[in-house]
């Protein structure tokens, strides 16, 4: 068990420089932040909460910040691991220290981060702490995987479901941190940054530490967020865009392996690949948003796209929705290549 004292002496990559210290500097979380202020402010607090939605959701930096608005000191907040503490003689020594009273606070706050971990005696041995907490006593239990968590543990708990930061909030965020780095950020970039985050708080900092890292100025360009996160160049994604509008399925088929044979990952293509054919269709059907897409590409990319919007016929809804399932089927498929490949057959054969 960590005391969050040990754990803020860590190296301060991104993640931990601007993680929020306030309810005020959440991000994307509103109706949490809502529920939880109005708790602190009424006194009406409970003694276990479940914290629960994926990785980088920033339900540890929740915790810690309830921990805060209730006054309780560093060296009353204590942090686990369950995914390396899982056992029932660790839950054991954390019950023994759960009686004793706090050291300077009213409550002595524990979060156990990845709770979904616990073995079943491990389980059996928290239950019987939540049954009859300490009144100076607080849990709040962390996880990514809500149904592994026992239904006994959840009727004790007051649960909270974190919800995936939209597109729009990772590009803000990472634009403030990219200006308070005093770096420029090419609006390009952090809209491929926002992208490869995939609904990650965490992973979107992480990918903006990277090309800070491998900038040489304060200028970070579409082409070095690239570099960092494997993502094609862009002619080559516009090439199997208009392959897609001509249905030319060999092109098409020609476009994706030279990517793959570049080094650039099938999921990546295809996310990439997916949010151009979508603004092909945004411009068609919601022209008035050519201004919020105007800042999501560049102007060459934007005028491509215009253009296809009003001549490329075959890039159309059920296009999309094979691209968009040949992505989700990358992660089950034995050769990451081949739900592409079925879905350009599909929809241009």
């Amino acid at each position: 068990m960590k005391k969050a004292t040990d754990i803020e002496r860590a190296p301060a990559a991104l993640y931990r420089k601007y993680r929020p210290a306030t309810f005020g500097d959440v991000r994307g979380q509103e109706e949490v932040v809502s529920v939880l202020e109005a708790a602190v402010k009424s006194g009406k607090i409970a003694h276990a909460y479940l914290f629960a939605g994926g990785r980088g959701t920033g339900k540890t930096s929740m915790a810690r910040i309830l921990a805060r608005a209730l006054g309780t000191t560093e060296q009353d907040i204590y942090e686990m691991d369950a995914a390396s503490n899982r056992g029932i003689d660790e839950i054991r020594e954390l019950r023994d220290g759960v009686s004793t009273l706090p050291f300077s606070s009213k409550y002595k706050f524990y979060i156990i981060d990845e709770a979904h971990a616990l073995t079943k005696d491990a389980w059996g041995a928290l239950l019987k702490t939540l049954e009859e907490p300490p009144a100076h006593a607080i849990f709040v239990l962390a996880t990514t995987e809500l149904d592994r968590v026992p239904e006994t543990i959840v009727s004790r708990c007051q649960t909270f479901s974190f919800k995936k930061p939209s597109h729009e909030t990772l590009k803000k965020m990472v634009l403030d941190i990219a200006k308070k780095e005093g770096a420029s950020l090419a609006p390009a970039g952090a809209e491929l940054i926002a992208l490869m985050g995939d609904g990650s708080f965490r992973d979107t900092q992480g990918i903006l530490q990277k090309v800070l890292t491998i900038s040489t100025d304060d200028k970070l360009t579409e082409e070095e967020v690239a570099k960092v996160v494997g993502a094609p160049k862009g002619e080559l994604v516009n090439a199997f865009i208009q392959a897609l509008a001509a249905k030319n399925i060999a092109g098409a088929v020609e476009v994706f392996h030279q990517a793959a044979a570049g080094g650039t990952e099938a999921k990546v293509f295809a996310l990439l690949a997916v949010a151009k054919v979508r603004a092909v269709l945004l411009l068609r059907f919601a022209p008035k948003l050519k201004e919020e897409l105007a800042g999501q590409f560049g102007s060459d990319d934007l005028e491509l796209l215009q253009k296809l919007a009003k001549e490329g016929t075959a890039l159309n809804a059920s296009l999309l929705a094979e691209l968009l399932t040949a992505l989700i089927e990358m992660n089950r498929a034995p050769l990451p290549q081949i739900p592409m490949e079925l879905a350009l057959y599909r929809a241009l054969g």
